[in-house]
C-alpha cells in the first residue's frame, strides 16, 4: 500500500467510494461521468493551500481516501490544527488496517505541517467509527454542532 494526493482522474473512484455505504448513498451521485459539482468542489480544494485528498493505493486502484486540511488559527497561541473529513476504505479491504495506515499517514503530515491538533467529526450514526477512532487516540472533547443550509 502507498498513499498518494488525489487528481482530477481519480475522482470517479473517489466518488463512488463516498458513495458506497448506508449514509453515504443518500447523499452522494454516481454516475458513468463525474458531475460537474464534483469536479468544482475538486478545483476548490486543488487550489486552496493545504487542503488535499489523500489516498492509499494498491498498485493502481483506489483503497482508501480522507480529506485533510491544514488550517490556520489564532487560538491556542496561534497553533495550527488539521482535520479530516470524508474517511473511506473500500469495502473489500476494510478490517485489514488500511485505515489505520492512512490515519498514520495524515498524522505524519499534520505533524510535518506544524499542526499541533488533529481533529475530525464523524456522524452519530457510525458507531463502528467511533471505536475505530477511539483505538487510534482520538477523544471525544466538544460537542459538535451543525447547520444545514
Amino acid at each position: 500500500m502507498n498513499f498518494k494526493i488525489a487528481t482530477k482522474d481519480d475522482l470517479k473512484d473517489i466518488v463512488a467510494m463516498l458513495a458506497d455505504d448506508e449514509l453515504g448513498k443518500t447523499r452522494e451521485s454516481v454516475s458513468d461521468t463525474v458531475e460537474e459539482k464534483y469536479l468544482q468542489s475538486f478545483k476548490d480544494i486543488e487550489a486552496q493551500s493545504g487542503n488535499q485528498i489523500l489516498l492509499a493505493v494498491d498498485g493502481e486502484a483506489i483503497i482508501g481516501c480522507l480529506q485533510l486540511t491544514f488550517i490556520p488559527t489564532l487560538a491556542r497561541g496561534g497553533q495550527k490544527r488539521a482535520q479530516i473529513e470524508g474517511v473511506r476504505v473500500h469495502k473489500e479491504h476494510q478490517k485489514k488496517g488500511v485505515g489505520r495506515a492512512l490515519f498514520e499517514e495524515a498524522i505524519r503530515l499534520s505533524k510535518e505541517n506544524c499542526c499541533g491538533i488533529v481533529q475530525l467529526t464523524t456522524d452519530k450514526r457510525r458507531g463502528g467509527a467511533h471505536e475505530f477512532y477511539h483505538k487510534l487516540g482520538f477523544e471525544v472533547t466538544h460537542e459538535g454542532m451543525k447547520l444545514f443550509l
